[in-house]
């Protein structure tokens, strides 16, 4: 028949990063590893250095935040549709909803960019 391990090996303790709405953990780029006791724990914790643990720990702090400003932009975007819808033509309405879209759709660019950049260095320092 089946064994123990098969029949439960899914509720063995998963090390992988768990996402929070789309938000990385603080531990996103350490590498991780089962103590042994269902916990996972940090293997190679340094202090200083290339692959110093609180440079991974502020990259991945990073990383929520410029995802947190693409939130923001893409508020602004639809912000700046529902004042275009609403302005009823008015030239300087229009010009400010325009320039508000245009604004936040920069901003998200830029977001979304510096959001793979910050991974590909955290994946690259963080060896994951």
């Amino acid at each position: 028949m089946y064994g123990f391990t098969s029949l439960f090996g899914h509720f063995a303790v998963s090390c992988a990063p768990k996402t929070f709405f789309g938000l990385a953990p603080w531990y996103q780029y350490l590498q991780m590893a089962d103590d042994g006791t269902g916990h996972c724990t940090p293997q190679n914790f340094q202090v200083l250095g290339t692959h110093s643990s609180f440079l991974l720990i502020g990259m991945a702090i990073i990383d929520d935040l410029i995802r947190v400003a693409a939130l923001v932009a893409f508020f602004f975007i639809i912000t700046g549709g529902f004042t275009y819808m609403t302005s009823q033509g008015a030239p300087d309405a229009t010009s400010r909803a325009k320039s508000t879209i245009v604004n936040a759709l920069v901003g998200l660019v830029i977001a979304i960019l510096a959001t793979v950049i910050v991974n590909f260095i955290g994946n690259s320092l963080g060896g994951a």
